[in-house]
């Protein structure tokens, strides 16, 4: 630990705060609150051990820390969500490109506008959102211009623009979508009370928008003014249907959010349920990162701080599918956002607590799904390798999954064949084998070849696998001989194949005499080269091995008294021949089987010359 890191970690205070680690590069790479800064920092470094991976890796890169001293642990709180939206550091739980989701945009004009945008500007312009559903939002954008007769040109529509009227009304107006205040038929007042309905309607206060809608229709009514009575009505039964096409879930009428979030491995989803006046009107979830080594409880923590960190809206209940840690100082954060009292509920039975259950389930589908499209876009991926390799082989398939064998043997002792695995031009160390040679005597690489291929694909077609996009074998022609004489045994016909000569830009392929010549620098002749290479190190480490095994067995095996156990144990305590060679008598006894007697004989075997 640098001295000046150390130095700091001493003046700490016992303030509440937001502290943050920074790397070597002075970038923030962890944010955290804390009720105590100087026990919450401390607590890192006394013991970092019994973190897992990730703690300990985020420990091992902290170069520098600031903190930031608050006056109470919600200021803390909110300071933390902000500097996290912020610098989005690599150790935080952070949601997913969350910037690239849409809001709706009510503008600050004496003739507000609204329309859909992926940027905020603070300009006194208000926002809802975001949407991770575009569809949802467009759909009830379009709803909105039905029901509101909201200007939707761009001109700037300020007292002097419109006593002049300088622009001239256009087919909305005539259609009824439009109110025309470039033209002065709506005054400004108005035009905000229309503004602020449709608000209202955004938010899913339908009932508090009907009863207004209402009184207006019988005010025109009332003054004979039966056309716009007609078009208030045509908006009120517009918003009716609107709302029958909603979810009841609840006969009270509190505004309310359900909140639910779901992990596995390195992924989470939080879902979000607006429930207004008793119904669903909206549901958005977004997927986390940096949830590795997170409890569920700590996950949704992160998420509600940063999703109500943006949220204009707040409701009077929330939905909790546990309690987190800090819970009062979320709801004084949220509370005084609010400019009412906003409570974090945990509901335990009845219909509130189906609710809750109905949001954790979606977010464990949203997950899924998100995984299964990770996976399909995974497999559908493929190198520009495999595709350089499948078309200087003429391969029907780009060869995704690929099989290499290799023979190694040691003057005909000790033969051994070995496959290695590639997929996506990869090495895939689960599909690595090991074969044994059976059957062949002597030096016969062909026949060696032809036993290993047989022994490979009947396994393959016993359990019912699927074979590669391509076999590589390592040799020429006589290799792809023996290889596809046993492919043929076992029935295998139009199966990929190719043979690896010496000079690896040859490669001979079935039915061709002459071999293939792959360009020097395309990108398929280096996969190739990678693929030999690695299958030449899995043969000659397996082909050592067992020659070490060999040796360690001729060796011990000689002594008197050395059976399998206390060969296994000299061989766990030492670790080689060689350092048991070098152990003296009393050493050897310590390994706990090895009485005194064998211990002088194991001793004087090593020692030939010392013992006479």
């Amino acid at each position: 630990m640098k001295d000046e890191l150390e130095e700091k970690l001493t003046q700490l205070p016992e303030s509440p705060g937001v502290y943050f680690f920074k790397d070597y590069r002075g970038k923030i790479i962890y944010v955290g609150k804390a009720k105590s800064l100087r026990h919450r920092v401390r607590s890192y470094f006394q013991s970092p051990r019994n973190g897992g991976p990730k703690m300990r890796a985020l420990i091992s890169k902290i170069d520098d820390l600031e903190f930031i001293v608050t006056d109470s642990e919600v200021e803390a709180l909110i300071l933390e969500a902000n500097m996290v939206k912020e610098y989005k550091p690599r150790y935080n739980v952070t949601l997913k490109d969350d910037k690239s989701f849409p809001y709706i945009r009510v503008t600050n004009e004496d003739f507000p506008r609204i329309f859909p945008t992926r940027k905020i500007v603070k300009d006194g312009s208000r926002y809802f959102g975001p949407y991770t559903d575009v569809h949802t939002m467009r759909d009830l954008l379009k709803t909105v211009r039905r029901i509101f007769p909201i200007r939707s040109c761009n001109y700037r529509l300020d007292p002097q623009t419109v006593m002049a009227r300088k622009i001239k009304l256009c087919l909305d107006y005539y259609i009824h979508r439009c109110s025309g205040p470039c033209q002065g038929l709506i005054s400004v007042d108005d035009y905000k009370k229309m503004v602020e309905q449709m608000v209202r309607f955004i938010e899913g206060k339908n009932t508090m928008v009907v009863s207004e809608l209402r009184k207006q229709m019988e005010q025109f009514a009332q003054q004979q003014r039966f056309e716009e009575a007609a078009r208030v009505r045509d908006q009120i039964e517009a918003i009716e249907i609107f709302r029958s096409k909603q979810k009841m879930v609840s006969t009270d009428e509190i505004d309310r959010d359900i909140v639910a979030v779901y992990h596995e491995d390195e992924d989470a989803c939080g879902v979000v349920f607006k429930v207004r006046e008793g119904k669903i009107i909206g549901r958005q979830h977004f997927f986390l990162q940096g949830v590795q080594e997170k409890s569920v409880a700590e996950i949704l923590k992160s998420f509600l701080q940063q999703y109500y960190l943006k949220i204009q809206f707040l409701p009077a209940e929330i939905f909790l599918p546990f309690e987190i840690e800090d819970l009062d100082d979320f709801e004084k954060w949220l509370s005084k956002k609010h400019d009412a009292q906003v409570k974090l509920i945990v509901p335990k039975i009845g219909e509130k607590a189906k609710l809750m259950q109905m949001a954790m389930q979606n977010a464990k589908l949203l997950l899924e799904e998100l995984n299964l499209q990770k996976m399909k876009a995974k497999e559908e991926y493929v190198p520009n390798s495999v595709k350089a390799l499948q078309e200087a082989l003429h391969l029907p398939n780009p060869p995704r999954r690929i099989e290499a064998f290799d023979i190694s043997n040691l003057a005909g002792t000790h033969a051994v064949g070995s496959m290695v695995t590639f997929v996506n031009g990869r090495p895939y160390k689960s599909g690595y084998r090991h074969f044994k040679i059976k059957t062949v005597e002597g030096i016969d690489d062909f026949a060696m070849m032809k036993e290993v291929i047989g022994r490979r694909y009947r396994r393959v077609l016993q359990e019912q696998e699927q074979m590669p996009d391509l076999i590589l074998v390592d040799g020429g022609k006589g290799q792809l001989s023996s290889a596809l004489e046993s492919l043929r045994k076992l029935g295998v016909e139009n199966q990929p194949i190719a043979a690896l000569a010496k000079r690896l830009d040859e490669v001979f392929i079935p039915g061709i005499s002459s071999p293939q010549n792959i360009p020097h620098g395309s990108p398929g002749l280096k996969l190739l080269q990678r693929i030999r290479d690695e299958s030449h190190r899995f043969a000659i480490s397996y082909h050592r091995k067992l020659r070490g095994k060999e040796m360690v067995s001729s060796v011990l095996d000689e002594i008197e008294g050395i059976g399998e156990v206390r060969k296994n144990r000299l061989l766990q305590s030492f670790g080689s021949i060689e350092k048991i060679k070098q152990a003296s008598v009393e050493e050897l006894v310590k390994v706990g089987v090895i009485p005194k007697n064998v211990a002088e004989k194991v001793w004087k075997y090593f020692h030939p010359q010392s013992s006479e």
